[in-house]
C-alpha cells in the first residue's frame, strides 16, 4: 500500500526471623500472581512435547504475517528476510509450539507472474513443516475487483491447490480466494477464516456458512484491509472493515479475534459483538520500517493457563546475525517493543467462549474414585462426608463429625475456637473445578479478637500416631477471600498438635511448635514446616505469594528422603534439601483449620477448604486429586 493510500483511509528470610517479625510485617499486596507478559517463545528448550508441536499443551503460538510486498518487488526483489522467518519458524516449532502461522496479504508489490512465482517458491520452506494461510491483498490482484475476479497469478500460486495436503486446510470458497482452517492447539480445535482483500456478498455468504458448520469453534478472522490507525494506536475500522464488521463479525460470537495489515502504523482496539462480548481488532504492518520489515514476525503466545495471549513482534533475519555485524538500522529493528507492537491481551478462555462451546462442568467423583492405595484418609464436605445434605450459610455446629471415608476411623470433629459464633465455620457449595465433590467448608478466622474453628481427630485415632516411614502427600484445595481483609499473619491450615521439644527436637524456632504444620505468612505465603520422624532437623517449603480469590490446590509430597510442595500442580522453588523422612507426630490429633502454638490455639484459618487427603506414600503429580497433568 502506498503512503496516499494509507493517509486516505486510516528473597525471603528464614523462617525464625519471619517469625519473629510477623507483627510488623504488613500483609502483602493482593497482585495474582502469573499475570506478567511472558514472551511467545519462552517454552522449554527441548519443546513442549520434546521435539514436536504438542496440540494438547495449554500454551501455543499463532505466527502472523504481514505485507511482505517490497520484498518481492520486481527487479529489487530480495526474499532472504522472509526464508530467514520461515526457517525460524520451522526450527522453533516446537520449543514456541507454533500452531499456525497466517500471512494478512500483500505478499507482493505488483502481482505479476515474476513475483508471485519467487513469493511461491519462498512459501516451500514451510511445507510439510508449519501449516499457513495466505490471502490476497491490494497488491496481489487487480484492487478494483473482489474476489469474483476470476483467474489471477496469485489464485494459479495460492489457490486451494496450495493447501490441499495441509491437514488443516477446511476447504475454500467457490471462487478460491478464500479459505478456512481448523487447527487443533490447546486441547481444542479452533478456526482460521483468510478472506479476500474484498469480500463479495458470494463470499460473506460462504464465510458465513463456514461458522455455521463449525458452531463451537472459536475463529479467528484474517483479512488485508480491516482497520487503520493514526499515531495513537488506537484501531478504527475502515470502509471495508466496517462492512465485515457489520455483515459478519459483530453478528457471529465466535469471532473474538480480527487481523488486517494494509495500512501503518499498527493499532489495536476492542469492539463489542451483538453478544456484548469482547472482540479484538489488529492492524499488524511493518513495511514502512527498514527493509520493508524485514520479514517481520508476530506471535500470539496463547496461555489458556494465565487466561492471556502475549504478542511480541520481532525479525528473525536480524535477530539471527552476529550482534557486532548488525547494521545501526537492523539494530533498532530488529524487535519492537512499544504498546502495538509488544502487549498482552487478557481473555477469560472459558467465559469468552461460554456462549458458543460451553465447557462442561466435571461432575462429582466419588470416593472410592480417589482413595489410592496407602490412602489413610480423606475428608470431603459433602453428604458423603457430613452425613446429611447442607444448606449454603448453614452453620456447622460444635460436634459435627466430618467422616474419614476411608473408614480407618480418622473422623474430624468441629469446635469453634474462643468465644466464636455461628458464622466462624458455615457449609458452601463452592468448590475447585477439579475437586471430587462439589462442596466446602467456610472458615471466618482471626485475630483481635482471636477466633475461628477447626476440625480435629479424636484422641487414639490412627492417624494420630501414623509416622509415614515411606513417605506421603498431603492435599487440600483452599480458597482465600478477595478482598483479603484483616488480620492473618501465620494462620494455620493444617497442622499435627504434637510439640518438637516434646519429640526431642533441638533445631526449631521455639519447642513449643507444632511437629507439621502448613500456615500462611503476612506475605501470603505458604509455609510447610515438618519435623521429622528419624531426623533432628525442620526443612521448611514457602511457595511464592498466593493470590486471593481463586481455588488452588495444595500438595505437599515425600518420598521418604525430601518434601516437596506443589501449587496448582506446579512445584515451587523453595523446596528444602535437608533430609526429611516421615512426621514426628507423637500420637498428637490432625488438625484441619488452624495451627497450636504456644499450647493454645489462636486465630483460625480464614477462606474455602475443600476436599482433604492424606497419603501414605509419594504420589506423582497425575494422581493428585485434581488432574492437573
Amino acid at each position: 500500500m502506498s503512503t496516499e493510500e494509507q493517509s486516505s483511509g486510516r528473597r525471603h528470610p528464614d523462617r525464625r526471623v519471619l517469625l519473629r517479625a510477623a507483627v510488623a510485617v504488613p500483609a502483602a499486596g493482593a497482585a495474582v500472581a502469573g499475570t506478567a507478559a511472558v514472551p511467545a517463545q519462552a517454552a522449554d528448550a527441548a519443546g513442549p512435547s520434546g521435539g514436536r508441536f504438542d496440540a494438547d499443551s495449554p500454551r501455543f503460538a499463532l505466527a502472523v504475517l504481514p505485507d511482505t510486498q517490497y520484498l518481492f518487488d520486481a527487479d529489487s526483489a530480495d526474499p532472504a528476510p522472509l526464508r530467514a522467518t520461515f526457517r525460524h519458524l520451522v526450527t522453533e516449532r516446537a520449543a514456541a509450539n507454533i500452531a499456525f502461522m497466517t500471512h494478512l496479504g500483500d505478499v507482493t508489490e505488483h502481482g505479476t507472474e515474476a513475483e508471485i512465482e519467487l513469493a511461491a517458491d519462498t512459501f516451500r520452506v514451510l511445507h510439510g513443516r508449519v501449516p499457513y494461510s495466505v490471502l490476497a491483498g491490494n497488491h496481489d490482484i487487480r484492487s478494483s475487483t473482489d474476489d469474483q475476479r476470476g483467474d489471477s497469478a496469485y489464485l494459479s500460486a495460492f489457490g486451494p491447490d496450495r493447501y490441499r495436503s495441509m491437514p488443516t486446510f477446511g476447504g475454500a470458497s467457490p471462487d478460491g480466494y478464500n479459505s478456512y482452517h481448523v487447527l487443533r492447539a490447546g486441547g481444542r480445535q479452533w478456526l482460521v477464516l483468510a478472506l479476500d482483500w474484498r469480500v463479495s456478498e458470494q463470499g460473506l455468504a460462504w464465510a458465513q456458512g463456514v461458522l455455521d458448520r463449525h458452531p463451537a469453534l472459536p475463529a479467528v478472522l484474517t483479512t488485508h484491509d480491516i482497520a487503520w490507525s493514526g499515531d495513537d494506536g488506537e484501531a478504527r475500522l475502515s470502509d471495508h472493515g466496517q462492512r465485515l464488521w457489520d455483515g459478519l463479525i459483530k453478528g457471529n460470537d465466535q469471532v473474538f479475534l480480527a487481523l488486517g495489515g494494509h495500512y501503518w502504523p499498527p493499532g489495536r482496539t476492542v469492539l463489542t459483538n451483538d453478544a456484548g462480548h469482547d472482540v479484538h481488532v489488529h492492524i499488524t504492518n511493518y513495511q514502512d520500517r527498514y527493509y520493508g520489515g524485514a520479514g517481520m514476525i508476530r506471535t500470539y503466545g496463547f496461555d489458556l493457563v494465565r487466561g492471556v495471549v502475549d504478542v511480541e513482534t520481532f525479525s528473525p533475519w536480524f535477530l539471527a546475525r552476529d550482534p557486532a555485524a548488525r547494521s545501526p538500522l537492523a539494530a533498532e529493528t530488529l524487535e519492537l517493543t512499544g504498546p502495538t507492537d509488544r502487549f498482552t491481551l487478557d481473555i477469560d478462555f472459558e467465559e469468552r467462549f461460554a456462549d458458543f462451546a460451553p465447557v462442561p462442568a466435571p461432575k462429582p467423583r466419588p470416593a472410592r474414585a480417589v482413595m489410592p492405595r496407602g490412602t489413610l484418609a480423606y475428608w470431603r464436605f459433602d453428604a458423603s462426608g457430613t452425613g446429611a445434605a447442607q444448606r449454603p450459610g448453614a452453620p456447622l455446629p460444635d460436634g459435627t463429625v466430618v467422616k474419614d471415608l476411608t473408614g480407618r476411623g480418622n473422623d474430624l470433629t468441629v469446635r469453634r475456637l474462643h468465644s466464636s459464633g455461628a458464622e466462624a465455620l458455615t457449609w458452601s457449595p463452592e468448590h475447585h473445578r477439579g475437586q471430587p465433590a462439589h462442596a466446602s467448608l467456610r472458615f471466618d478466622g482471626g485475630q483481635g479478637p482471636d477466633r475461628g474453628a477447626v476440625l480435629t481427630t479424636a484422641d487414639g485415632a490412627a492417624l494420630n500416631s501414623e509416622k509415614f516411614p515411606r513417605g506421603y502427600t498431603i492435599e487440600t484445595f483452599v480458597r482465600l477471600p478477595e478482598p483479603f481483609e484483616g488480620n492473618h499473619d501465620w494462620m494455620g491450615i493444617l497442622s499435627w498438635e504434637g510439640r518438637n521439644g516434646d519429640a526431642g527436637k533441638t533445631t526449631g524456632w521455639s519447642p513449643l511448635e507444632p511437629t507439621c504444620s502448613l500456615n500462611l505468612s503476612p506475605e501470603r505465603f505458604l509455609q510447610f514446616v515438618v519435623y521429622p520422624h528419624r531426623q533432628d532437623a525442620d526443612p521448611t517449603s514457602w511457595s511464592h505469594a498466593v493470590p486471593v480469590g481463586r481455588w488452588m490446590h495444595i500438595a505437599v509430597v515425600n518420598d521418604g528422603r525430601r518434601t516437596v510442595m506443589y501449587v496448582d500442580g506446579s512445584r515451587i522453588a523453595r523446596n528444602p534439601a535437608q533430609p526429611s523422612t516421615g512426621i514426628a507426630t507423637l500420637g498428637k490429633p490432625f488438625v484441619l483449620g488452624g495451627t497450636q502454638f504456644d499450647e493454645r490455639f489462636g486465630q483460625g484459618f480464614y477462606g474455602w477448604m475443600g476436599d482433604t487427603r492424606i497419603v501414605g506414600r509419594p504420589l506423582p503429580v497425575r494422581e493428585f486429586l485434581t488432574p492437573l497433568g
